[in-house]
């Protein structure tokens, strides 16, 4: 088990390095956004993004997925398996674009769209095409676990568009395009990049009967894919509709600072698939799987008690007079901790996809995403009106509770783990009795917040939930020292 573990701690680590330089390099967007867009342009181009992100699962119904589960099968046809999705998805992208503009889709109009920016949706179209042909040939990387080489492609993304932008908006002068442009360019380079891959594992060949099977596992996650998104950005239109385009930019500016929670589900997830797909075959897969979970939510809380206590005061420091994000935008800064909380959740989600995975039970993946995007609504409309913004991070939380909550049900049912819940139980109570301290001091100084810190590690060697042997073990799940 140990050699498994340093296994998966060892790709975290690498995506880990990329994905938080990416989300580095994408997060200084959002003090830059904050300081040449106003709060309402801000929260439409929020508006937009949050289309963009439905239309991302439509135009792959889940066929990364397939491909992720059948490849690892390490069949013969491996260019098969490659070319029977990636052609696949390059012919209904070009049908879904095609159809988009000859029925002159209203996308403008939907996302809120000034009439001066009418070309955007023709970007917003482009940015969906060449990203959907690079999902693939990135899973086939995560697959290979070549993962120094998805971490460059990804970097090299976000390094290009963040670029852009900068030279678009600050040297050109140009507006709200500048940001899908630059999106655009960045995508098809990343594509151009993946070309090497692409052809080298491509036959011209659509396998029918491969075909078959990965729409048989794949579209259930078409339905759980829109229902997850709903969850991830129907909170910004119906803010939208409550309340005014300044309230969603300042929502969506907090949210952002959710990233460091979010990197860090990333950076797992994106090493948790194809480990757990190749770990399920050894012997002992359950326990590594139970261990695997109490580290992450070990590693989660404490990134969420640091977070939470220290991140209003690094947000309202200022260099060269310039704080991370605008003071305009400080209003909303009380909602971080519940995105955070919020973040964890979803990775404890990620966490029991494993089982899902394992015994080709996505059906149910549909159900459980769906119950989580309708509470995701109905909380919104509910806790708006009388909590503003905040009902809206309460509305995350709770939605990625009932997703968890309704994995584990399914998951414990066809592929049963026994987690280590006594220890998942005391670091949930390590984490409630600082979050009680810090709601009700009032007046909180960094002296304070640094005892509670203190007092909340102190809690998790109380409780016995960490020792010497468990903090090595830390290490090298996190920062990849020396093994456990």
């Amino acid at each position: 088990m140990k050699e498994k573990l340093k296994e998966l701690s060892r790709d975290t680590a690498i995506y880990g390095i990329s994905t938080i330089l990416s989300r580095f390099l994408s997060f200084i967007l959002v003090p830059f956004y904050t300081q040449v867009f106003r709060p309402a342009e801000y929260g439409i181009i929020t508006n937009v993004y949050a289309f963009i992100a439905f239309l991302n699962v439509v135009y792959l119904y889940g066929m990364d997925a397939s491909y992720l589960k059948y490849a690892s099968v390490k069949e013969d046809n491996h260019r098969e398996i490659f070319s029977t999705p990636y052609l696949f998805v390059l012919i209904t992208s070009i049908i879904f674009s095609s159809l988009f503009v000859i029925f002159r889709l209203p996308f403008n109009d939907l996302a809120d769209i000034p009439s001066e920016n009418i070309s955007v949706s023709l970007y917003v179209l482009s940015i969906l095409f060449f990203d959907a042909l690079a999902v693939i040939p990135f899973a086939h990387l995560r697959l290979l676990r070549k993962a120094k080489k998805f971490a460059l492609i990804k970097t090299i993304n976000i390094a290009v568009n963040v670029s852009l932008n900068l030279i678009l908006i600050l040297v050109y002068n140009m507006g709200m395009e500048a940001v899908f442009i630059s999106n655009l360019a960045a995508s098809v380079l990343t594509l151009i990049l993946l070309l090497p891959d692409i052809l080298a594992n491509l036959n011209l060949k659509v396998d029918s009967s491969i075909l078959r099977r990965m729409l048989r596992f794949g579209i259930p996650y078409l339905p759980a894919g829109l229902a997850s998104m709903i969850i991830q950005v129907i909170d910004r239109p119906i803010l939208l509709k409550l309340t005014d385009e300044s309230t969603v930019g300042i929502y969506q500016a907090n949210h952002k600072l959710g990233v460091f929670m979010m990197l860090f589900v990333s950076m797992f997830q994106y090493a948790w698939q194809p480990f757990f797909l190749n770990t399920a075959k050894e012997e002992n897969a359950k326990e590594i799987f139970s261990k695997v979970l109490t580290y992450f939510i070990l590693a989660g809380s404490i990134i969420l008690v640091i977070l939470s206590l220290f991140i209003e005061d690094l947000i309202k420091v200022k260099i060269f007079g310039r704080s991370i994000i605008a003071e305009e935008y400080w209003g909303g800064l009380y909602i971080i901790p519940v995105i955070l909380l919020a973040y964890l959740f979803n990775g404890i989600y990620v966490n029991f996809t494993a089982g899902i995975f394992i015994k080709e039970k996505t059906n149910m993946v549909p159900y459980i995403t769906g119950a989580g995007a309708l509470a995701n609504i109905v909380i919104n409309y509910f806790l708006i009106p009388s909590m503003g913004m905040l009902g809206s991070g309460f509305a995350i939380l709770i939605s990625y509770i009932v997703m968890a909550a309704g994995l584990f049900i399914v998951v414990s049912k066809h592929y049963p783990v026994n987690y280590e819940y006594g220890k998942i139980f005391r670091i949930a109570l390590a984490v409630t009795i600082v979050a009680v301290l810090y709601y009700t001091i009032t007046d909180l100084t960094i002296a304070y917040k640094f005892l509670l810190l203190l007092l909340f590690m102190a809690l998790l060697m109380i409780f016995n939930i960490i020792n010497r042997r468990e903090l090595k073990g830390i290490s090298t799940l996190i920062l990849r020292r020396k093994p456990i």
